[in-house]
C-alpha cells in the first residue's frame, strides 16, 4: 500500500501523529518564562567592595495594585530599568483568583500571609487580615466620595488630588465593557480605552433586588452611580431590576464579560509588558531588609542597587520592612537591636481600619448560595449545574462576588435614625456628601474562618467608613519572618461604638422592611444565625 493510500485509510492515526508533531514544534519553540523565580537572573553575589549587583533605576517591592501599575507605567520609557519583586506567585495561574466566587478559598493557604490582629479590648474581637484584603470590595469599582479627595488635597496642599483634578485618572484606567442588558448606562461617565476592564457582568441575585427596595422604603435614596460628582450616598446593586420607584442600574465590578475577575496583574502586566527588556519581574521573592548608604552627609540612599526604591507592600508590611531596615521609632528599633538609620515616630503609627459587623439572617425562600459549599447530593448537583453554566457561559452564581448590593449613608441622617435626633455623634467625614456607614448585603453566610455557611442564609454587613480609632504596627522581633504585631485598636473611641451600633440597628431594620422581610426568616432559632438587639 502506498503512503498516501495508507494515510487515507488510517485517518485517525494520521491525525494523532499530526497533533504530536505540532505539540513537539510548539514545545521546542516555547519562549522562556516571563516571570522570574531564579534570583541569579537579576543579581549576582557581592564582590569584596559590595559593587557586583546589577543596577536598576527603580526597585518596586510588592506586586499588588500599586506595584503592577508602577512597573507598567515606568517601563513605558525604554531608558528606565525596573525590577519588581513579589513575595507570592502569579495570580493569573490560580483558578481561585480568577473566578469571582472562589477567592475565599485562598484564605489560610500558602498564598496567604495568615495575619491576625493582637487581641482587642472589646470581647471576641480579633480580625483575620488576608493577603490582599480582597473580600467583597476588591471586585467592586467604588472610588469614594468626591469630598474625600478634596480633603486629602487640602491636607497635602496639592490641588491635583482634588476630585475635579483626579477623576480624569479613573477614566484613564477604565475600559468600560458595555452590556445590552444595560442600555441606560451613561457611557460618557466611563473610560473606554484603559487597561482595566470594568462593567456590569457579575451575577444577579434576587435578594439584591429585595435589599435595594427595602433600603429605599427605609429612607435611603437610590443612587444610579456611586462614582460620579453627584456623590456616594445612596443604595445600588449589581443587576438591573425594575421597581415601581426607580429604574435600577448596577454597581460597576472588576469582572469582565466572561465572568473572570480582572486583577491589576492581568490588566497591567500583560505578556507584551513582561516582554519589555527594561522590566524584570521576580516572583516568590520576599524582601527582608533595605540596605542604605549613609556615607554621604545629610543623605540616605539605597545601597548600590538603584536610584529609587518604591515600597508597595500596603499598610502592614510597608512599616514592617521600613522598621527592619532601620527607619521608624528609634526607641522601638533599639528594643530589637536594629541600627537606627532614620528616627521616624510616624512609621507604623496611626493605623486605621474599617470595622465590619456580620449580621446573619436565616432565609425562607431557598435562594441563597450556601450550596456552593455542598453538604449532600442535592447541593452537589446544584453546584455542578452552576459549574457547567460558568464553564460554558461565564455566568451564574460562580460569577458572583457574593456582595451584590451596597448602601452608603450617614449616621446623623434624621430620616434613618429618628431615635437619635437628640444624641449627636462627632462628624468624622470630609463633608455632608461623605458617608460614614456602608451596608453590604451578601448572598451567603460567611463564617469567621472564611468558610461558607451551610444552609439558607444571608448577611448584611454594617461597616465603619470613617473610624476615629487608630492603632499601630510594630515588630515582634528583628527576624523578618516573624509576623508583625498588628493592633488596630478597634472601637477604642465612643464615636466608633456609637456609629457601629447605629449601623447594626439600621441593618436589622432593613432586614425586616418589605420586601426583604419576605426573605428574612425571623422564626429560625439557629444560634449561628439568630440576632437580637438590646434596647
Amino acid at each position: 500500500m502506498r503512503p498516501l493510500e495508507w494515510l487515507r485509510v488510517n485517518r485517525s492515526f494520521a491525525s494523532i501523529l499530526a497533533c504530536i508533531a505540532a505539540l513537539t514544534f510548539v514545545l521546542r519553540r516555547r519562549k522562556k518564562p516571563l516571570l522570574i523565580t531564579d534570583y541569579s537572573q537579576v543579581a549576582r553575589e557581592l564582590d569584596s567592595q559590595g559593587r557586583a549587583f546589577d543596577e536598576y533605576d527603580y526597585i518596586i517591592v510588592g506586586g499588588g495594585t500599586a506595584g503592577c501599575v508602577l512597573a507598567c507605567r515606568l517601563t513605558e520609557d525604554p531608558r528606565i530599568r525596573v525590577l519588581l519583586l513579589e513575595s507570592g506567585s502569579s495570580g493569573k495561574a490560580l483558578v481561585e483568583s480568577r473566578i469571582p466566587s472562589t477567592y475565599k478559598r485562598l484564605a489560610r493557604t500558602a498564598h496567604d500571609y495568615k495575619l491576625y490582629t493582637v487581641p482587642q479590648p472589646m470581647p471576641e474581637i480579633e480580625r483575620y487580615i488576608g493577603r490582599e484584603r480582597v473580600y467583597w470590595v476588591a471586585l467592586r469599582a467604588q472610588y469614594g466620595a468626591p469630598s474625600d479627595f478634596d480633603e486629602f488635597a487640602e491636607i497635602v496642599g496639592d490641588n491635583s488630588w482634588s476630585w475635579e483634578s483626579f477623576k480624569q485618572y479613573f477614566l484613564k484606567f477604565e475600559n468600560y465593557s458595555s452590556s445590552p442588558r444595560f442600555p441606560n448606562v451613561d457611557v460618557s461617565q466611563r473610560g473606554l480605552s484603559g487597561p482595566v476592564t470594568i462593567g456590569y457582568h457579575s451575577n444577579a441575585w434576587k435578594g439584591s433586588e429585595m435589599f435595594i427596595d427595602a433600603c429605599v422604603n427605609a429612607g435611603i435614596p437610590f443612587n444610579p452611580d456611586f462614582n460620579t460628582s453627584n456623590g456616594t450616598i445612596g443604595v445600588n446593586k449589581v443587576s438591573p431590576f425594575f421597581l415601581s420607584r426607580v429604574t435600577m442600574q448596577t454597581i460597576l465590578t472588576y469582572i469582565d464579560r466572561r465572568g473572570v475577575r480582572v486583577s491589576t496583574e492581568a490588566a497591567y502586566l500583560t505578556p507584551t509588558v513582561l516582554a519589555r527588556s527594561n522590566l524584570k519581574v521576580v516572583t516568590e521573592a520576599r524582601v527582608t531588609k533595605i540596605l542604605f548608604d549613609t556615607s554621604i552627609p545629610n543623605r540616605t540612599l539605597p545601597s548600590h542597587w538603584c536610584r529609587f526604591f518604591a515600597l508597595c507592600t500596603k499598610g502592614v508590611h510597608t512599616p514592617q520592612l521600613l522598621m527592619l531596615s532601620g527607619i521608624g521609632p528609634a526607641t522601638h528599633l533599639v528594643e530589637h537591636n536594629i541600627p537606627v538609620v532614620i528616627d521616624h515616630p510616624g512609621v507604623g503609627s496611626n493605623l486605621s481600619d474599617h470595622v465590619t459587623f456580620h449580621l446573619r439572617f436565616a432565609e425562607k425562600m431557598g435562594i441563597s448560595f450556601g450550596y456552593l459549599q455542598p453538604s449532600d447530593l442535592y447541593t452537589k448537583l446544584k453546584l455542578w449545574r452552576d459549574l457547567l453554566e460558568y464553564q460554558l457561559r461565564g455566568t451564574g452564581p460562580l460569577s458572583s462576588n457574593f456582595a451584590e448590593g451596597a448602601a452608603f449613608c450617614r449616621s446623623d441622617d434624621p430620616v434613618l435614625f429618628p431615635e437619635y435626633r437628640h444624641h449627636s455623634v462627632q462628624d468624622s467625614t470630609s463633608g455632608p456628601g461623605s458617608p460614614d456607614l456602608e451596608l453590604v448585603v451578601t448572598s451567603v453566610v460567611i463564617h469567621a474562618d472564611r468558610s461558607l455557611g451551610i444552609g439558607n442564609g444571608f448577611m448584611i454587613l454594617p461597616t465603619l467608613l470613617r473610624p476615629t480609632s487608630v492603632g499601630t504596627v510594630r515588630l515582634k522581633s528583628a527576624d523578618p519572618w516573624d509576623d508583625p504585631l498588628i493592633d488596630p485598636n478597634y472601637l477604642s473611641t465612643q464615636h466608633d461604638v456609637d456609629v457601629l451600633v447605629r449601623g447594626i440597628r439600621l441593618a436589622y431594620k432593613i432586614a425586616h422592611t418589605h420586601p426583604l422581610s419576605d426573605l428574612t426568616d425571623s422564626t429560625d432559632d439557629d444560634p449561628n444565625l439568630t440576632i437580637t438587639l438590646d434596647d
